[in-house]
């Protein structure tokens, strides 16, 4: 059964709002900053502003259009977040439960070698311990040697042997008294699996995406010309991203060996973090149905534990002001952030180049979903069509 939580009623914009989104856009685009994107932006439960500019695919001249698919990346994490707190939500799992009772092999020690008790709260808060292989400083870091896959690899090995190889390497600290954005979605996943008694693919499907009729987002793109084009940006144009390319997203971290055609390939491990593929309305029906609340798909006490900051405070890299909840990061400090959204802002990305953010005290819920690495995800881009929006909604008071 599909939830209507969030039916796509069409809106009146602010008299500003789709010239200064649009121009951000454009600015993107001739600046070769950007190659395509879809924008849309839904106030109050209805959608003010829908998009689509650029190319789809540039060497094809195939145009982006508003139903284009996207290698999701990490917009992959809440949509697997939620999957599991609609678990919590039925009462099969526990927040605070260890998941060695599901996941009994999976006992990565600290680096002392004391064994650590890892509970759900921590696998979705980013809190585990855990890494990723991309961040490490060169090819020989312990995941590397490790042979752990970051999920948007060509990998050939299974969700199983991935957890294995994850197990041998030390915990970056004890669980619960830091935070690192890490494969701790990834192991969630596992941890759905066990719970569900279904496959990743299978469990989200019937959890999450199927009941929100998120029809076009799944582990496995299965029409491979709505599939958007993956550029990276370079001068004086972005370049397509070739198979087994790496790009480091941050200075001084070794990056990611990235496989585009991994998403058509129905034997890839599903990737909990990083590997799904939807469309930018399939992923707003998600935050509307988490924004609206109501119980349509969460409690509200879960939504709201899902947006409180679960870091006891810690300062995330490169983001100051945020903290982080339960599948997201969650603006605790506006003034420290210097951002116009409101305290308590819901907002995370993707590295294929998305970037989205859920303003609750506005009604807001904004979906960015590009075909460009990084502008899409941590460019001025981003910047840019945040200042718009809100730009916008003031000039409307």
């Amino acid at each position: 059964m599909t939830i209507a939580a969030f039916p796509l009623r069409t809106g009146v914009p602010p008299a500003s709002l789709s010239t200064r989104i649009q121009a951000a856009v454009q600015q993107a685009l001739d600046g070769r900053r950007l190659v395509g994107a879809v924008v849309l932006v839904a106030r109050d439960g209805e959608l003010i502003h829908r998009q689509a500019a650029g190319w789809a695919d540039r060497e094809s001249r195939r145009t982006m259009t508003v139903d284009a698919v996207f290698r999701l990346a990490s917009v992959s994490k809440p949509i697997v977040s939620t999957a599991a707190l609609v678990l919590v939500a039925q009462g099969r799992l526990n927040l605070d439960d260890g998941i060695d009772r599901w996941l009994p092999e999976f006992r990565p020690r600290l680096a002392d070698g004391r064994p650590a008790r890892i509970t759900t709260r921590q696998l979705l808060s980013h809190t585990a311990g855990l890494d990723y292989r991309f961040f490490e400083a060169d090819a020989d870091g312990p995941y590397a040697r490790a042979g752990v896959s970051d999920g948007m690899d060509a990998s050939g090995i299974s969700l199983g042997e991935n957890l294995r190889r994850i197990a041998t390497v030390p915990l970056l600290y004890e669980p619960g008294t830091a935070w690192g954005y890490s494969l701790a979605t990834d192991v969630l996943g596992a941890l759905i699996e066990q719970v569900h008694g279904e496959p990743l693919d299978a469990a989200v499907r019937q959890l999450v995406t199927g009941p929100l009729g998120m029809a076009d987002t799944g582990f496995v793109a299965l029409d491979a010309q709505r599939v958007a084009t993956a550029y990276v940006n370079d001068a004086p144009q972005p370049h397509p991203l070739a198979e087994g390319e790496i790009v480091s997203p941050f200075e001084g971290a070794v990056g990611i060996p990235y496989s585009p055609a991994r998403i058509f390939d129905p034997q890839a491990f599903p990737s909990g973090g990083a590997g799904m593929a939807g469309t930018a309305e399939d992923f707003l029906r998600l935050l509307e149905a988490l924004r609206q609340g109501c119980g349509a798909l969460l409690p509200n006490e879960l939504i709201a534990e899902m947006a409180r900051d679960q870091t006891g405070g810690q300062e995330l890299p490169n983001a100051p002001g945020f903290g982080f909840g339960l599948g997201f990061s969650v603006l605790r400090d506006q003034a420290l952030a210097a951002s116009p959204e409101s305290e308590g802002t819901w907002r995370w990305g993707g590295a294929y180049g998305h970037a989205w953010f859920v303003d609750r005290v506005r009604g807001l819920s904004v979906v960015a979903l590009t075909n460009t690495l990084y502008e899409g995800m941590s460019g001025r881009f981003v910047t840019d069509l945040r200042d718009a929006v809100y730009g916008a909604l003031e000039g409307a008071r």
